[in-house]
């Protein structure tokens, strides 16, 4: 949510019973949409470019693509255990 929505919603929940109904209805619907799209993620349009490109080469969706993208960039920056190597796997000489 955004901020001037979700204090307009907290003024709201600790003034109940001066909020008209039409006004409740409104910001709950706010609320709901918001809540709808909160998946999304938008980028500058040069980011967007390029991510659609990535996320067409890999096959992947466009928030699968942000997921990896992300969790590549936690693993490379040891926020997150990085993967083990499969032994079996391919390494071409390198580990």
């Amino acid at each position: 949510m955004s901020g001037r929505l979700a204090s307009s919603t907290l003024i709201a929940a600790d003034r109940i019973a001066d909020i008209s109904r039409a006004d409740l209805q409104i910001m709950l619907r706010r609320a709901a949409l918001r809540l709808r799209n909160a998946g999304a993620v938008s980028m500058e349009d040069d980011v967007e470019e390029a991510l659609r490109d990535l996320a067409g080469e890999l096959g992947m969706t466009r928030n699968d693509t942000i997921r990896f993208i992300v969790r590549e960039w936690m693993e490379k920056n040891t926020y997150l255990p990085v993967h083990e190597l499969d032994e079996d796997g391919d390494t071409d000489g390198e580990a």
